[in-house]
């Protein structure tokens, strides 16, 4: 229990990212005015700081947040500069309320005995509110590397958080380890930069699919495929895989497993081809063994063999990192995400409300609107 001290609003959202703001716009269309709070200077920050030649992977008609489409300028494909700027529209044209440079700490049940959370702020401030959504992010805090021998590592290590782009390295070597999305873009930038060698670490060989196909954008089977059962999915998803997927076994990354839509509810979408795919048949990225330990110059791979590497990039995932700010309340899963999401609540813990900590086939901002609508929905039901 927290003492309130004497700001009271009605709703806080946590997180001035696509899903705060989106569950933030849909409750004003709803007459109720939230609170935004966010630790940084302004909306979108995780987009401010990714690497430089990021688009939205999903089609522009079908990515857009509630109550304000986005501008047909910014292309099919949205740069990561286009969504920031999309987002700062967005905030205006809702006449959003928002408190940036605050950190929200930790969520607690008021002190008074009421139904009221207390949201306390890292300046040391406590806003207490009927309602809070929490939407710091699925892609929250990066997963630290701990490979054996990586303190004395003699080469760069970079974080894929801290990636632009690959400029600083042409002419140098570097290991990318990581095969998501961000994983093979990031070896992909390298190479178009200049980059001598490009490794690129496969633990587990990912699911490749292209963007489009006869034009027809990847998300479109995603939404189809949704609300199926997941082993239905995998089996069809592996006849398909033969014509859909590129074989990429000779270049010396093996097939993905039949298993394309179970990895998806783990958190672990396939990769959408934006050059990877070419760059790997090209030479310009060679796909190598996962890394096993640090000796000095060298990277050790799981096979023996052994790079001396200018330069590793990390881009092993990201957690929620949800433990500090609502850990204690007992609404989270084993993985450290939220047992309830969107519309749902949990019945410890009525009027916490959770949006953005899904990773789904369908389309990560499809489903922040369909949350935000449903959350916003729940909230005015009984005004």
């Amino acid at each position: 229990m927290v003492d309130t001290g004497s700001r009271v609003e009605d709703v806080v959202v946590v997180g001035a990212g696509p899903g705060g703001l989106a569950v933030a716009a849909a409750l004003r269309e709803r007459g109720v005015d939230p609170l935004v709070v966010e630790r940084a200077s302004g909306v979108g920050e995780s987009w401010r700081n990714h690497y430089d030649r990021l688009h939205l992977h999903t089609p522009r008609g079908w990515s857009h947040l509630p109550g304000y489409q986005i501008p047909r300028r910014f292309g099919r494909w949205v740069a990561r500069d286009d969504v920031v700027r999309y987002l700062e529209e967005y905030a205006e044209h809702h006449r959003l309320r928002t408190r940036f440079g605050e950190a929200v700490e930790r969520v607690d049940r008021a002190a008074d005995g009421s139904a009221r959370w207390a949201v306390r702020l890292g300046g040391g401030d406590v806003v207490t509110a009927r309602h809070v959504v929490v939407a710091t992010g699925y892609n929250h805090t990066p997963v630290e590397p701990s490979w054996p021998g990586l303190d004395g590592f003699t080469g760069e290590v970079v974080l894929a958080r801290d990636y632009r782009n690959g400029r600083r390295w042409a002419g140098r070597d570097v290991l990318v380890v990581g095969t998501g999305n961000t994983g093979t873009e990031v070896a992909t930038d390298l190479a178009e930069h200049g980059a001598t060698r490009v490794w690129l670490s496969v633990r587990t060989p990912p699911h490749i699919l292209s963007r489009t196909r006869f034009g027809v954008p990847a998300q479109a089977t995603g939404i189809a495929v949704r609300r199926l059962p997941p082993p239905v999915v995998d089996r069809v998803a592996g006849v398909l895989a033969a014509v859909q997927e590129p074989d990429l076994t000779e270049h010396g990354m093996p097939r993905a497993g039949k298993d394309l839509y179970s990895r998806v509810l783990e958190g672990r979408i396939p990769v959408q081809d934006v050059g990877v795919v070419a760059a790997i048949r090209a030479g310009r990225v060679e796909p190598v063994a996962a890394v096993e330990s640090f000796d000095g110059a060298e990277v050790v791979l799981a096979d023996g063999t052994r790079l001396t590497p200018d330069a590793v990039v990390v881009a092993t995932g990201y957690r929620a990192g949800l433990e500090p700010l609502v850990g204690h309340l007992g609404v989270l899963g084993d993985r450290g995400l939220p047992r309830t999401h969107g519309r749902e609540q949990s019945p410890n813990a009525p009027g916490l409300w959770f949006t953005g900590y899904t990773n789904p086939i369908s389309g990560m901002l499809r489903e922040l609107r369909i949350d935000a609508e449903r959350i916003a929905r729940a909230i005015t039901r009984d005004r």
